[in-house]
C-alpha cells in the first residue's frame, strides 16, 4: 500500500531504489548515488503510479512512496 504524503511535506529516504528517474517533463533514468540513504527533501507532486516529484539537494527526482518516509 502506497504512502500518501502532502505537496510540500519533507521526506526522508529510507531505501535506495535500483535507479532514480529526473522529475523531468522526458524523465532521465540516473544512477542511484546521486541520492543519499537519510537524505530530505520535499514533496513537490504526486505522479500517476504512486510515485512522488520531489526536491532533493542534487535535483527533483521521481521516487517511489515505499523508499521514503515523512519526516
Amino acid at each position: 500500500m502506497s504512502k500518501e504524503f502532502a505537496i510540500g511535506a519533507k521526506v526522508r529516504v529510507i531505501a535506495r531504489p535500483a535507479y532514480v528517474k529526473t522529475a523531468d517533463p522526458m524523465p532521465i533514468l540516473r544512477s542511484p548515488d546521486l541520492i543519499v540513504l537519510g537524505e530530505e527533501g520535499i514533496v513537490l507532486d504526486r505522479r500517476p503510479g504512486g510515485n512522488w516529484s520531489v526536491r532533493f539537494a542534487r535535483g527533483a527526482f521521481l521516487m517511489d512512496s515505499q523508499y521514503l518516509e515523512a519526516i
